[in-house]
């Protein structure tokens, strides 16, 4: 019989810990709204985990983990005519591209980084049905679940001092007048530099999230950083005015200020050109 329950009250942890004590073999599931992860366990350790939403594929996995470029990427889903994740990874294998090493890696680094991801939801329906063991035609591993615990209740802990900072996603953002940091200085990382163009009061937290499909943890992470280093600060969101009916979250999400972010991001990049 399925174990099915809400995040709300039975956390992650929770489950990883029953998982890993009982030695248990099954799939969990976690749903939300519209996105969903499946996580595959053996005698209690991770073996395999995907995303529903993403590509899944070992070219996609080793894409997402930077050990192909996109355009090896596009060449191999081009030419695999439906071989099986085993099969292109003996391929890739024999032809002396990867050793079997940098392919276990990349899809333990992964597996770890989707289930990370779930510790950041603070919602979500999940259901745990033993004995389901992941496709054939898939790749798994063997990881331990200790560190992934650990890892995880850091997070939440993370997640919660977030929280007292930013309580609200409803508040809005913008760039400061005078950078309290030295921007030249600065390295943003790929989460922040997707944040950046969507700095404007008129677009709040939650929908600057939606269109750059970070989660709540994700968005307050990247804010409370910007603004830790005096370059945005947080403000009340400004209303919409006007008769017009409310257009589409991709319309309504207009790129912050060009003038007011441009100076700062030329720095920053006028800065990287000069490293």
């Amino acid at each position: 019989m399925a174990i099915k329950g809400n995040l709300h009250d039975f956390t992650l942890t929770q489950l990883l810990n029953l998982i890993t004590l009982a030695n248990k073999s099954g799939t969990l599931v976690v749903e939300r709204s519209n996105e969903a992860v499946e996580v595959f366990f053996t005698d209690g350790k991770l073996a395999y985990a995907d995303s529903v939403n993403g590509d899944n594929s070992l070219a996609g996995i080793l894409h997402k983990t930077q050990l192909i470029s996109s355009a090896q990427y596009k060449g191999i889903k081009s030419n695999v005519n439906g071989m099986s994740d085993k099969e292109l990874g003996l391929l890739l294998i024999n032809a002396n591209y990867f050793s079997q090493q940098e392919i276990i890696q990349s899809l333990q680094t992964h597996f770890v980084d989707v289930v990370n991801r779930l510790f950041t939801w603070m919602e979500g329906f999940f259901r745990f049905e033993t004995d389901i063991a992941p496709p054939d035609d898939k790749i798994t591993v063997k990881i331990n679940l200790e560190n992934l615990i650990l890892e995880g209740s850091r997070q939440i802990r993370e997640l919660e001092h977030l929280e007292d900072e930013i309580p609200s996603l409803d508040i809005g953002v913008k760039f400061v007048e005078r950078p309290g940091a030295n921007v030249t200085n600065l390295k943003l990382t790929s989460q922040e530099w997707s944040v950046i163009p969507y700095i404007d009061p008129k677009n709040s937290l939650k929908k600057i999230a939606a269109v750059t499909k970070l989660t709540d943890y994700e968005i307050r992470q990247v804010i409370y950083s910007l603004v830790q280093a005096g370059i945005v600060e947080m403000v009340r969101p400004e209303k919409s005015t006007g008769s017009k009916p409310p257009v589409k979250l991709a319309e309504e999400l207009v790129k912050g200020d060009k003038e007011e972010g441009k100076s700062l991001i030329f720095r920053i990049i006028d800065r990287i050109r000069s490293l």
